[in-house]
């Protein structure tokens, strides 16, 4: 049985999804294969910087500023998604890697010389979940961009949701343009 791969798309929480594990959640998915699927939260930072939790990791100093996130409810290594090529052990979409090494970590936060974000924590499906909550309409899902990565908004989930929506709209209409506000059409 063949799957068609949601590898490299995000996954966007329905409105009415209300685990409070993945509700308003805008995921990235790493890997998706017959076996399960594995991706990262990406709207969910701490409060805490790296630089505040580094000596956790490493006892080398940080001083990044950057916050750590929480990329789902199940408990694993600390994991980055970067813009380093030669630091990645898979590329998630063009310009975009992944890695759980920690000396690859260790290097982008110490050199911290490109975009990246760690996370503690992942979220998980085992064989057919994923496919049967989309059935059930708990998910949508739209291609990733780096700038959906990284971009700092507050909103990544109602944008996202909007961009879904819009593309929904588009094909099932067959219409070619929608303005950005629809009180103007």
């Amino acid at each position: 049985m063949d799957i068609e791969t949601l590898q490299g798309r995000l996954l966007v929480a329905a409105p009415r999804l209300d685990d409070p594990n993945f509700r308003r959640t805008v995921i990235l998915l790493l890997q998706h294969t017959l076996d399960g699927a594995l991706g990262l939260v990406l709207n969910r930072p701490t409060k805490a910087l790296i630089k505040d939790v580094w000596s956790q990791v490493s006892e080398l100093p940080c001083l990044s500023e950057a916050k750590l996130h929480v990329g789902g409810p199940v408990e694993g290594p600390l994991m980055a998604v970067h813009a380093e090529q030669e630091l990645g052990d898979a590329q998630v979409i063009p310009g975009l890697y992944f890695t759980p090494e920690p000396e690859k970590i260790q290097q982008l936060v110490l050199e911290d010389k490109g975009s990246f974000k760690l996370f503690v924590g992942y979220s998980g499906w085992g064989s057919g979940q994923l496919e049967q909550e989309m059935q059930e309409g708990s998910w949508f899902t739209c291609a990733a961009t780096v700038e959906h990565v990284f971009v700092q908004a507050e909103d990544l989930w109602e944008d996202v949701f909007r961009e879904v929506g819009k593309a929904s709209v588009l094909s099932k209409l067959k219409i070619k343009h929608v303005p950005p506000d629809l009180r103007m059409n």
